[in-house]
């Protein structure tokens, strides 16, 4: 995704028609976000967005442009609201934007990954544990290099960008290496070798059943706790 300048207008001035049912909600796009995310947050469907906007087969989108979302159905009006909560912090709402749109990216459902985050940090990037775990992910130098052979590049955790890719990759790292969801989400606490040699300690089963439940919070619309 190409960062530009806040650009005050949609892609273009001439938008397809619309099938019936539908209703246009004004989006500024940000950090993260990609066409099928954006249906998936509001939804609509990712082709009618393409066309819509005139992004072309690419579909790409700039920081700051200006797009419609035609929403379908009973969601129309209501936006990201009718499925998302959103933080009433500008700073771990902007997390929870950055983490979820990284998850989307790379494959990873959006609301574990959120879900983690929240109980390693609570969405914020200024925790460092006493273990030099780092930021919103709370992922260790040690880890994140590890992580960079995948990004291909190297990640500095102090950046929430990097911070949320490190986490992200980590977790899909994990789901390739681990046949159940409970073993992946406690590798990410106890590391994959521990869970592999002794299976999860209690300490870890007590860590996955708040990451579940803060996990089916977020998905029925409500604040995590």
């Amino acid at each position: 995704m190409t960062v530009l300048p806040s650009i005050a207008g949609p892609a273009h001035a001439d938008h397809e028609p619309l099938p019936a049912g539908r209703t246009l909600t004004s989006y500024v796009v940000e950090p993260g976000d990609t066409v099928s995310g954006l249906a998936v947050r509001f939804h609509a469907w990712t082709a009618e967005i393409v066309a819509h906007n005139h992004l072309g087969r690419s579909g790409a989108l700039q920081v700051g442009q200006r797009i419609e979302i035609p929403v379908v159905g009973d969601r129309a009006g209501g936006g990201s609201q009718a499925t998302t909560w959103h933080h009433p912090d500008p700073e771990r709402e902007k997390v929870r934007r950055v983490v979820a749109g990284t998850a989307r990216n790379h494959g990873v459902d959006p609301q574990l990954a959120l879900a983690v985050s929240w109980q390693e940090s609570g969405w914020q990037m200024g925790v460092v544990s006493h273990a030099d775990a780092i930021g919103a992910m709370q992922v260790l130098p040690s880890t994140a290099r590890w992580m960079a052979h995948y990004a291909g590049r190297r990640l500095d955790l102090r950046r929430l960008g990097d911070n949320a890719k490190a986490g992200v990759l980590l977790l899909d790292v994990l789901s390739r290496h681990t046949q159940r969801r409970s073993h992946k989400i406690g590798a990410y606490y106890q590391g994959l070798g521990a869970v592999r040699r002794h299976g999860l300690y209690d300490e870890t089963r007590a860590y996955v059943a708040n990451v579940e439940a803060i996990k089916r919070r977020l998905e029925a619309g409500r604040p995590p706790s």
